[in-house]
């Protein structure tokens, strides 16, 4: 089989000491550092997979301190939102309670007004009815009327009175 193929037994064995020689140089000095050279690298894959888990765990750390920042900044403005409404209602009811103070004061000060004109009003009246009584005992006087006329005189001017509300 060898002959078959024109080179000769020596040939073929010189051929094969040939190649053993050559896988052996190529292992040595080849295979050796392309394994070397594929363990850095799959080394090196590695280490950059276990770096970006690292990295991620990091990143999901500060994701988990910032989402807990979020919620503690947002629970202060829930609060400081709670606090001025509380002060807004605080000032509502103490602008409120001013308002209804001063509507008091207004209401007893017009009370007080309609008081005193009132008893201006009732002693303007009694001094006309004391004018009117004057009147009344002049014309009696001048007239000398009977008792009786007289009696009459002072009924009419006493209903008069009594009839637009003097009251003594």
């Amino acid at each position: 089989m060898i002959e078959a193929l024109g080179i000769s037994l020596t040939e073929f064995i010189f051929y094969l000491i040939n190649f053993l020689i050559l896988v052996g140089a190529l292992g040595k000095f080849l295979y050796k550092p392309f394994l070397e050279l594929m363990d850095n690298r799959k080394q090196s894959i590695q280490d950059a997979l276990d770096n970006a888990e690292m990295t991620n765990r990091r990143a999901d750390e500060k994701m988990q301190n910032y989402n807990k920042r979020i919620a503690r900044v947002e629970e202060e403005g829930r609060e400081i939102i709670r606090e001025a409404k509380q002060k807004a209602d605080m000032q509502a009811a103490a602008i409120i309670e001013e308002a209804n103070s001063k509507a008091t004061d207004i209401i007893l000060k017009a009370e007080q007004s309609i008081e005193r004109e009132k008893e201006k009003a009732m002693e303007e009246m009694r001094q006309e009815i004391a004018a009117l009584a004057i009147l009344v005992a002049e014309k009696i006087v001048e007239q000398e009327i009977q008792r009786v006329g007289q009696e009459a005189i002072v009924d009419e001017v006493i209903k008069q009175a009594r009839s637009t509300g003097w009251q003594s």
